[in-house]
């Protein structure tokens, strides 16, 4: 084993509608992650997890943005810092972060991080775009907003916090994309990110996308980042997760395609870090959506079949 994966568990749920995803971490362990990744030929070592109070503790609109609606944000800033530092020091000790959500907001700190002192590119597997901002949101849920916010759009450019300056949204791929909001559809066809949805899948194949996804990603880039949603699954198959959009991609075409990224991906090591997101294992049947994640995650280290 010549490559160390180090494990960062993020279990925060300030940016989700429903309580839950908080265990997500816990759940994804508990499924398997370290022995299929040492099956997969890397070396695991766990950090353990973040700190961070319970939700019920704080006050949702403490830290409103001026004109928009953002809960949490205060506290949601404090785990991202935290996480980014985190991610930053990990690759510069030449080791991988995995980090383990958690809802989807925790990706501001895994890519500011990853992005510190890099040009970073980013896949995004997802049934959602991610580009609300707090003057868009219908909900002020910060999960629909991590991309937006790394990105630097709306009121998050004003930050120092969120936007990930190596990060440009023309190094930026969608892979599954089905459930866009109005507003979304807007600034996702005015901007220069890629967006390859479930009907490019049914046409083309998941390894064709993903191939297609991973070229935009590494053009003119220092490497990528990966964000796996769990919701990027069709709901019978990943049952946990909090907003499950249905004609999602099945079992064998979830691993087809992280496999596929492995195999593009492994000779030069592009890969530079990871989050795996919006477990919520009381939403789930027997712990299968945890146990899918860390399946995933071992194969886009490149543990196959064969």
């Amino acid at each position: 084993m010549d490559r160390t994966v180090r494990i960062i568990g993020a279990p925060m749920d300030y940016g989700a509608n429903r309580r839950g995803v908080d265990m997500g971490p816990s759940a994804i362990r508990y499924a398997g992650l370290a022995d299929g990744l040492e099956r997969a030929g890397v070396e695991p070592i766990d950090d353990g997890d973040l700190s961070m109070p319970r939700a019920e503790e704080r006050d949702p609109d403490a830290d409103q943005p001026h004109g928009g609606n953002a809960k949490f944000l205060r506290e949601i800033e404090d785990v991202c810092r935290r996480l980014c530092d985190r991610v930053a020091a990990t690759r510069a000790n030449g080791e991988f972060p995995l980090v383990l959500g958690g809802d989807h907001a925790v990706a501001i700190g895994s890519l500011t991080g990853s992005a510190r002192e890099a040009d970073l590119g980013a896949i995004w597997f997802d049934a959602h775009a991610d580009l609300n901002t707090p003057e868009t949101s219908p909900s002020g849920n910060v999960h629909g907003m991590p991309l937006a916010a790394v990105l630097g759009y709306g009121t998050f450019g004003e930050t120092e916090w969120a936007p990930a300056t190596g990060l440009d949204e023309s190094s930026v791929a969608y892979v599954g994309l089905r459930s866009i909001d109005e507003r979304e559809r807007d600034l996702l066809e005015e901007s220069e990110l890629t967006a390859y949805t479930m009907s490019d899948i049914d046409q083309r194949g998941v390894s064709a996308v993903v191939e297609d996804a991973l070229a935009v990603a590494t053009d003119g880039t220092d490497g990528v980042h990966v964000s796996l949603d769990l919701d990027w699954l069709d709901p019978k198959t990943a049952p946990g997760v909090g907003t499950p959009v249905r004609g999602g991609v099945t079992y064998r075409e979830a691993h087809a395609a992280l496999e596929t990224l492995s195999r593009r991906t492994e000779a030069d090591e592009v890969l530079r870090s990871m989050d795996v997101v919006e477990v919520n294992p009381i939403l789930d049947e027997a712990n299968e959506t945890a146990t899918l994640a860390a399946e995933l995650t071992a194969s886009t280290f490149g543990k196959r079949i064969l």
